[in-house]
């Protein structure tokens, strides 16, 4: 068991998916994430709550365009957007879903009314769009110009596989440039030492209509528990939700792990069991004392924190690779 002296708190991390950054990209991407990540801790500072910056950060992300959640977000085979999120507070182990929305602005808002108006943790579809109707959050035109020409490029890829009916797995390591995995996200610990955990995604590009992924997942890609941290993934969604990565991650922390060691065994672990496997991930997490951790398996992770020590937030495009 290690020792500590002190807590580090409050203090956040967020990320802007596991994947490839690209030169045009990548700068703006990081200088988005470190934004989100600068304007949360505000809020942590000034006696906002895990909860509270966790959604902020990631609706700020989602707002950006520049990330597959939100606005950004990835088309499936049929041309429609189908976007989701999770949220969980590790206070009380209450936690909020929502999937499979198609012109909800935010959908880290839609999960966290789950979570506290309902007595549901997953709600998807009509419900859940019906339920952001109630409460008037706002809508958005969710399929763009753009993104009908990056579908279309996709597409291509697809067309063009060597076999006849190609796996999305083997297609997207062979094209790796055209599927980006950057779902977003944020782990918290507030003054009052409570963690939090929200991830939003608008799934795997060209993924089957209904598909949900585990970012909306409680245990496989947001985890909060008091009692250990919270941890929030990106990449391949149905390798967290065989491994309940998030859990698991937030199992080591109980364990005694620092966040730093318990993300990279839950990399670890992602290699163990699908090595040759198109498996890439990216995993942050926070623990109890305010440690921060961040690795990945993916070429680049997009991330920052931020804590009462620093002046402004350190942000990455990577963090510890395990190959």
């Amino acid at each position: 068991m290690r020792r500590l002296s002190r807590t580090h708190k409050p203090v956040i991390t967020v990320h802007g998916g596991a994947g490839k950054a690209h030169p045009i990209h990548s700068r703006p991407s990081l200088e988005t994430v470190k934004k989100a990540t600068q304007q949360s801790f505000d809020l942590l500072k000034n006696g906002g709550t895990a909860v509270e910056s966790v959604t902020e950060a990631v609706a700020f992300l989602e707002d950006s365009g520049l990330f597959n959640a939100g606005a950004g977000s990835a088309l499936n085979i049929k041309k429609q957007v189908e976007m989701e999120a999770g949220v969980m507070d590790g206070k009380t182990l209450a936690a909020g879903a929502a999937g499979l929305l198609t012109d909800v602005r935010n959908p880290v808002r839609v999960a966290r009314l789950v979570m506290e108006k309902t007595d549901h943790v997953f709600v998807v579809g009509r419900g859940a769009e019906e339920l952001a109707h109630v409460f008037k959050l706002e809508k958005r035109d969710s399929v763009t110009s753009a993104k009908l020409e990056r579908y279309e490029a996709q597409l291509k890829c697809l067309r063009e596989g060597k076999f006849e009916l190609p796996k999305l797995a083997s297609l997207a390591k062979a094209y790796p440039e055209v599927f980006e995995l950057e779902t977003v996200g944020a782990v918290a610990l507030d003054a009052e030492g409570n963690v939090a955990a929200a991830t939003s995604t608008g799934g795997f590009p060209l993924k089957l209509a209904g598909r949900i992924g585990d970012s909306p997942s409680i245990g496989c890609g947001t985890y909060a528990d008091n009692e250990a941290g919270a941890c929030s993934a990106s990449g391949v969604g149905e390798v967290a939700m065989r491994l309940v990565l998030a859990k698991t991650v937030c199992s080591y922390m109980e364990q005694g792990r620092a966040a730093q060691e318990a993300v990279e065994a839950g990399i670890a672990l992602v290699k163990r069991k699908f090595n040759g496997v198109y498996s890439d991930m990216g995993l942050v997490a926070v623990d109890t004392h305010g440690f921060v951790g961040a690795a990945h398996s993916s070429p680049n992770l997009c991330w920052a924190y931020m804590n009462m020590e620093l002046q402004e937030p350190v942000g990455s495009l990577t963090a510890k690779f395990l190959k």
